[in-house]
């Protein structure tokens, strides 16, 4: 991977299109984050030298036939490379294209496993310009069939290619998607550090996300500036490496119903069981345990955890990440999102809880502690 980050990192797009002599440019952006920012003029001037077009005609969370008109819109003309610059969406979108591109046959083959994917993608260029997702440093994508949610995950073809992580995107986020955006992070974070397989890398990587999470989303959301902007993207960025090692857990399966049912952004998604995820990890036992270094291996993750979000043990751990989130003006009841306890729970519970999403938990999860959890934040 070729990573260049920092304020004005992006000087450096020419150079990479220039040096593998990439012409014909399939541009993959949102839409009003793109049209209604500096960030339009930015990639366009950078762009100025190269024949491009730009695709931009799909809804957040990458749906299959969003990807589908994408890719019959790449496939009209000989490009040689995309640049994605956007946030998760944009960026799984076009992990999808480039994978899709190169490999023959029906995306909803390669989703469902019915086909293996066999080749790498169209070269792919990475610009985030959101600091939550992290899509920019992992090998996997998010797709949409309907209401449900798959993942592509390709650790051999998906890595990352070239990576330009520039700050300067990120300083005209509004206040609500840098909120979500930046929980996304630290749930990813905390999931990975959990994780049952952790490594001493991961653990680095989202300690690092973590200290920078608690130290700086609140100013970018309250009293944003130059600071707390460039430690968000590179918070996003170390809690995508982290998961680009273990995946995340509970509270990523339980998010995606959540999105897909009730139109909750992602990251705010995620947050909503972090806090009661927390303690319910915590209370891990020998008969539920999941994690093969045991009990007290977890135990003492835990209590890490706990002092990397300024706490001393798991219910001041959950008091401090839901205070946080109000402090950033984000709802941490179901009810005042619309979402009714019980016939809505049922819902989430069922599109939600499975188990290969969850094995990745310290703590074996049931239907019924779900349920529970769920209570707990009704």
């Amino acid at each position: 991977m070729q990573e260049y980050i920092g304020n004005n990192a992006i000087k450096n797009l020419e150079g990479i299109l220039k040096k593998n002599s990439f012409r014909n440019i399939f541009l993959i952006t949102g839409r009003k984050s793109f049209e209604n920012t500096k960030i339009k003029d930015v990639i366009y001037n950078a762009l100025k030298g190269f024949k491009f077009l730009r695709f931009n005609d799909f809804t957040p969370n990458p749906k299959l036939n969003d990807i589908k008109n994408g890719l019959n819109l790449f496939k009209n003309e000989p490009f040689d490379a995309i640049v994605a610059v956007g946030g998760g969406s944009v960026i799984d979108m076009a992990k999808s294209i480039s994978i899709f591109s190169t490999n023959e046959g029906n995306p909803e083959d390669f989703i469902l496993k019915k086909k293996k994917i066999k080749n790498i993608g169209t070269p792919l260029i990475r610009i985030p310009t959101t600091s939550g997702s992290g899509s920019e440093a992992t090998h996997f994508a998010v797709v949409y069939i309907g209401k449900n949610k798959y993942s592509l995950a390709y650790p051999e073809l998906m890595q990352p290619e070239y990576v330009i992580l520039d700050p300067q995107f990120t300083y005209e986020l509004p206040k609500n998607i840098t909120a979500y955006s930046g929980m996304d992070a630290l749930t990813q974070a905390i999931e990975s550090y959990w994780n049952i397989y952790s490594t001493y890398e991961s653990k680095q990587l989202s300690r690092k996300a973590i200290e920078l999470v608690m130290g700086n989303l609140l100013k970018a959301v309250k009293k944003p500036d130059k600071e707390s902007r460039v430690n968000m993207a590179l918070a996003a960025n170390f809690a995508g490496k982290a998961i680009n090692l273990t995946k995340t857990t509970a509270c990523h399966a339980i998010s995606y119903p959540i999105t897909s049912y009730f139109n909750i952004p992602h990251g705010h998604a995620v947050a909503l069981t972090l806090p009661p995820m927390i303690e319910f990890n915590y209370s891990v036992n020998e008969q539920d345990i999941l994690d093969t270094r045991g009990v007290k291996f977890v135990k003492k993750s835990m209590n890490e955890l706990f002092s990397l979000i300024g706490a001393s043990d798991s219910l001041e751990s959950r008091e401090l990440i839901t205070q946080l989130m109000k402090d950033i003006g984000l709802e941490t009841k179901l009810s005042d999102l619309g979402i009714k306890y019980e016939r809505d729970v049922e819902l989430i519970i069922k599109h939600g809880f499975n188990p290969e999403r969850v094995k990745n938990n310290p703590r074996k999860i049931t239907k019924y502690q779900l349920r529970k959890m769920m209570k707990e934040i009704k």
